[in-house]
């Protein structure tokens, strides 16, 4: 027998989720081959089995959490194991989303409700004309009597059930809820934000985007400066590239920037390590290579773990202002938004500019307010002329 441990999962990870059982109960597996998916608030892993022969047991059921060590499963290395059906579904498969409910039957039409004298005065008739003193002698009098005036009174609508569709979370979107409530539990976070003016960056990829193809084999985008900004800013205001560790803050050394990236399974945070050390076409092949792998699965834990800080663009998605949340433990995210033309005051002069909001979410445990709008500045100035991070000014 060989037991099924849970092994290391990478830095600060210390617990899964199972996600699905890929081999059945008494079915046959191959050594190496993928027994159950693992999944944390980061990444899919596929978990081999050690030895050839069939799975034994599995010791957790889909949507249990598991920690580091855990032992989840047996394998028989003396059993063949039959063989996987092609429509098998393992007893502890996840659960089916439940079925949307019925529509709601067409509601039944409004009886109309039988008709009723309205009242009128006897100083005007049923159109609403002032009666002459003879005509209202006679109504008194009980000679002459106003016709009724009908009124149709609608019965009430019937109640219309709200139509659910209940889906169970995955475990994946489990965890990640569970470590996005963490950090708003376990910091103090706060949000602050500036503008920039993206004129001076758009002109340099105008003059120099076909050079820099030609020469690098990648495109000049916005993030390759948005990042040696974010950088230098750091480098100036080093509790943006800390963590709160116990009743300590670790200032980090390093700067590997998470760079957030979306997929069909949500968003991850890929790291680009050592941003300091790159220059702008390396940034912008780490940024391509980190977006493909995330995009096609091929992310391992090592490429999720051990960033100092944390970059997030809504703007590609039309974003134009938001309050991004902390990446934990990390001290700070700078949110980049969408680039809008807006009239701008310049000199004495209206000027129609092309303008992109940035906003910077920071632990205040760590970081006091004037050093978060100082980063800010510092990130802004940098943007706006972008000839200093060129030549690191």
């Amino acid at each position: 027998m060989k037991d099924l441990v849970v092994p290391s999962l990478g830095e600060s990870i210390t617990e899964a989720v199972i996600g699905k059982w890929l081999v059945e109960v008494g079915g046959r597996v191959d050594a190496d081959e993928p027994v159950v998916d693992l999944e944390t608030d980061k990444i899919t892993v596929q978990m081999p089995s050690p030895v050839s022969g069939a799975l034994l047991e599995q010791k957790y059921s889909v949507g249990d959490t598991v920690r580091v060590g855990d032992i989840i499963g047996q394998v028989d290395e003396n059993a063949k194991g039959a063989e996987p059906k092609a429509s098998a579904v393992s007893s502890t498969s996840a659960a089916k989303p439940a079925p949307a409910a019925e529509p709601a039957s067409e509601p039944v039409a409004a009886a109309t409700a039988p008709a009723i004298a309205a009242p009128v005065l006897p100083e005007r008739d049923a159109t609403g004309r002032i009666l002459s003193p003879s005509q209202r002698k006679d109504i008194r009098g009980g000679k002459a009597k106003l016709p009724a005036v009908s009124v149709a009174v609608a019965a009430p609508r019937a109640h219309e059930p709200t139509v659910e569709e209940v889906v169970p979370m995955s475990p994946l979107r489990r965890r990640i809820a569970e470590r996005l409530v963490q950090a708003q539990q376990s910091s103090a976070s706060l949000t602050t934000f500036n503008e920039v003016d993206m004129s001076a960056i758009i002109e340099m990829r105008k003059l120099y985007k076909e050079d820099f193809l030609e020469t690098h084999g990648v495109k000049l985008g916005f993030m390759s400066f948005a990042v040696k900004a974010a950088v230098e800013g750091l480098k100036l205001f080093p509790g943006l590239n800390a963590e709160v560790r116990d009743a300590a803050i670790v200032y980090k050394k390093n700067y590997d920037l998470g760079i957030a990236v979306g997929t069909e399974k949500g968003l991850v945070v890929p790291v680009l390590r050592d941003c300091d050390r790159r220059g702008f076409a390396d940034v912008e092949q780490g940024i391509i290579s980190m977006a493909t792998k995330a995009r096609t699965n091929k992310l391992v834990l090592d490429d999720l773990v051990g960033g100092t800080f944390t970059i997030t663009n809504g703007g590609i998605y039309g974003s134009m202002m938001s309050t991004p949340l902390l990446n934990f433990p990390q001290t700070g995210i700078l949110g980049l938004h969408n680039i809008v033309k807006r009239a701008m005051v310049v000199g004495d002069h209206v000027e129609v500019r092309p303008m992109m909001y940035l906003a910077l979410t920071y632990d205040h445990r760590v970081v006091d307010g004037k050093e978060a709008v100082q980063f800010l500045v510092a990130v802004k100035q940098r943007m706006e002329n972008p000839q200093r991070l060129m030549f690191g000014v």
